[in-house]
Parts: structure tokens; sequence; C-alpha cells
């Protein structure tokens, strides 16, 4: 978990020279910096960088007003995907597509749905014996090596840690985590100046020389506090959970020398970033802004957003839908249940609007970043009433470098979610045959 003291809005310019006003320090949790640490081989061969997007929403979504009653390219837009209709061109609703992993007989369907989001992989009924298959962002990210400073980056907008149970015996790792590597989740960052800070650590493209060092010592020094609190923690555990964080140590080290050896000039201009933020919609726009400002500037090209951890309920009393979301998606077939869950699944639709235009807006290669990426848009069940892992609600965007045909409504009937994960780790250049429990090849149509 990342920890700061609460502050005043900042722009960028607060952050040159490695301030963050008031001498506060940014204290790193353990976990995080895993998802740095593996070694890497570089992916050649490549002019215009691919990039992954995973985003997440909870609690499923109301499928009535989701899915098109027709298909091809001339399908009428459902309700809650009117948002998108600017977008039309550059969107795949995909139907039809299952996440069986997600299925057990018994109760935890939010934890399980989550933890199997982009690993289709079964998830053990748990606090402490935490399972589960790499992520398909991970692997990307294995695959594209140290072509970028960072191999992938996690945010969302709920924090909390991964000790407890959070759905009916499930650990809580699994409500709050969509990467993974192997057993290991990957936490995600929540507060925007920590993202933005790590992203890009105060990069000035007018800094001195003797600014640059003294940044790129900043960012030393986050890491310096995490070997400390590690080394502290190794003396308490016991023979097992010392390996690991003995290996967790390593992994620092190994960030530690790619940070030394990084240039620390980012190769875009920043512009300005108002770091501060008043309401969740403004912490969802800014983590956006956040993640399209790292693929301008090439600073990774794996990125997850959790809208929020698995079964929120937050309350959306604020736009017309309140009584809590997760509550409300027991809808009960009650009509006034049906009403909120639109205004719920539109203005989540609504916020993925606004990433993939910026993603459109922003030149890449002889196109746009969305061009040259896929945005993967779904949740971790069908329908809150049901709790089902089938016909699950999924949108692709982008065209991943021409390897996708965006612009239509694609059905399938029953196709695992895992096969159509290896369609976009073929586009995306990798060479895996299976995935997850299902996956067994690609599936048609989609390109």
């Amino acid at each position: 978990m990342i920890l700061l003291p609460r502050r005043t809005p900042l722009s960028r310019r607060a952050f040159l020279g490695g301030s963050l006003g008031g001498g506060a320090a940014i204290m790193l949790g353990l976990p995080w910096l895993e998802a740095m640490m593996p070694t890497r081989t570089a992916h050649a061969g490549v002019d215009t960088p691919l990039r992954f997007v995973g985003i997440y929403v909870p609690c499923g979504i109301h499928m009535q007003a989701w899915t098109p009653a027709t298909t091809g390219a001339d399908y009428v837009m459902p309700e809650i995907l009117t948002p998108l209709e600017a977008l039309r061109d550059d969107i795949l609703v995909v139907s039809g597509v299952d996440n069986r992993a997600g299925e057990f007989d018994a109760a935890g369907d939010h934890a399980r749905g989550t933890g199997c989001f982009l690993s289709c992989t079964r998830v053990n009924l748990s606090e402490t014996d935490i399972t589960n298959g790499t992520t398909i962002d991970q692997l990307y990210a294995q695959h594209v090596g140290t072509a970028t400073p960072m191999s992938s980056l996690q945010l969302g907008t709920e924090a909390g840690g991964n000790v407890g149970n959070c759905d009916s015996g499930y650990s809580c790792a699994y409500s709050r985590n969509i990467s993974w590597v192997g057993n290991t989740p990957i936490p995600k960052l929540t507060d925007p100046a920590t993202a933005f800070d790590l992203l890009f650590a105060g990069f000035d493209p007018g800094a001195s020389a003797a600014e640059l060092a003294r940044i790129k010592g900043r960012r030393l020094s986050v890491l310096d506090y995490a070997k400390a609190d590690a080394t502290a923690l190794q003396a308490k555990l016991g023979q097992t959970d010392r390996i690991k964080v003995q290996e967790y140590l390593d992994s620092v080290r190994d960030l530690e020398l790619r940070v030394q050896a990084d240039p620390a000039q980012p190769q875009c201009e920043l512009g300005e970033f108002d770091l501060g933020f008043a309401n969740f919609q403004e912490h969802v726009t800014l983590m956006s802004d956040i993640m399209v400002k790292a693929m301008q500037c090439d600073r990774t090209r794996a990125l997850t957003f959790m809208m929020d951890n698995g079964g929120s309920n937050r309350d959306f009393g604020d736009i017309g839908a309140g009584g809590g979301h997760h509550n409300i998606s027991h809808h009960g077939n009650i009509q006034e249940n049906y009403d909120k869950l639109k205004i719920i699944d539109r203005w989540e639709v609504e916020r993925l609007a606004y990433l993939l235009q910026a993603m459109k807006d922003s030149p890449d290669g002889e196109g746009s970043i969305l061009d040259n990426s896929v945005v993967f848009f779904g949740s971790e069940i069908e329908d809150g009433n049901s709790h089902a892992h089938r016909n699950m609600p999924i949108l692709l965007a982008g065209g991943l470098g021409g390897a996708l045909n965006p612009g239509r409504h694609v059905p399938f009937q029953g196709a695992p979610l895992a096969n159509l994960f290896l369609t976009l780790m073929q586009g995306l250049g990798m060479d895996v045959g299976t995935y997850g429990d299902e996956g067994t090849g690609p599936l048609d149509g989609l390109g």
C-alpha cells in the first residue's frame, strides 16, 4: 500500500527537483515494486510500440441495456454504450464469451471473478493460501522487457491491503488486484501524485545535470526506504516468508540498477498536471490522464486500472443512483434498481470514452496511440443478481496495430475468455499457445 500525507492540489511544477513540498516522504509498501522486478528480454523489431490496457469495473453490468440487439458494423448502440457513439469505429463489442474460472459451488463470486479477471485461472478459497496465474499484462510486460523504464503500471481508486477475508472466505488479495505474477498479486497505486512522481520523478526538459542527478537520487531514496522496511520485516518472519522477502530485496536491487541507468529524461512534453481531486469522477479522470501521459512518453506499455475494488458498494447518490453499487446490483428484477444500474454503468462507460478519446487524440507512428493499443474493458461477473460468469460484459477498443478490426458487435457462443486473451497476445507479438484454465487457441473473427 502507498501512504502519502494529505496535501493541497499540486501541479507538475511542484515535483521539479524531486520535492513534494514540506519535505514529505513517499512510503512504499513492499508488494508494489514487484511489478517492476522480473528480469526481462527486450522485444525488438517493432517500430511503433503496441500497448495493452486492462480496465476493470465492479459488480457486473445491466446486460439488457449493454448488449446490442444486432451484430456486425450496423448494430444499434444500446443505451449504456451510447457515450461511445463518437468512437464507434474504434470499439468491438464482444458477447457470448465466458470466464468459467470464476465458477465454483460456493459463495464469493466477486472475489473469484476479480481474481481471474485477467488470469482466467481459478483462485483458491482461502485467506492465506493464495493462488493464481500470471496475467496477460504481466506476460506482455515480460515480452516488452527493458524497452521501457517501467515494466507495467497498476492504478486504481480504492486502496486496501491483501490480508484478511473480503468475500466469503476469499483473500482480500483477489478482490483488490487484477495484475498477478503467478501467485503474487501486483498491488495498485491509488494516489495520483505518487503514480505521477514514480512515472516521471519530477523530470523537467530544462533541468540541469545537477537537478537530474538530484531527481535520480530521490527515486533511489524511495527504494532505500523499501529495502529498510523489508529488512526490518525479515527478522520477524518464518523461513518461507524470509525467502520471499529476500527475493523481493533482490528485485529492488535490480530496480535500483535500472534507475541508475535511466537517463532521467522523458521523450515527451509533460505539460501541466493538477494532481489534486475533489471527488470520485475527478479521481478517475486524473488516473486516465496519467495513463495517457505514460503511454505518450513510452514509460510503460502494460497498464491496468481498477475503477473500484471487487464487489464495491460505492454510493453514486451524486449522479442519481444512491444506495450502494453492490446493493443495487442485486436488483431482484426491480425496475428502480435497473434504472440506477443504467446510470452507474453509463457513467463508467463515459469515463472509458474519456480515456479512449485522449488515446485517439495522441499521435503515434502513422496513427494514434489508440490505433496501436488494445483496451480491454469488463467486470468480474455478468450480472450482479445472478453472479454469472458466462456471457461476460466485454468491450475491446483500439486497432492493436492492425491486428483488430473494430467498429462491430461480434457474438460468440460460449467462447473462453482465455482464448480472447490469446488473440490479443498474438496481436501483441507474443508466442503463447495456452492460457489460464481453458485457453487453447485464439478466437477467429476479431481481426
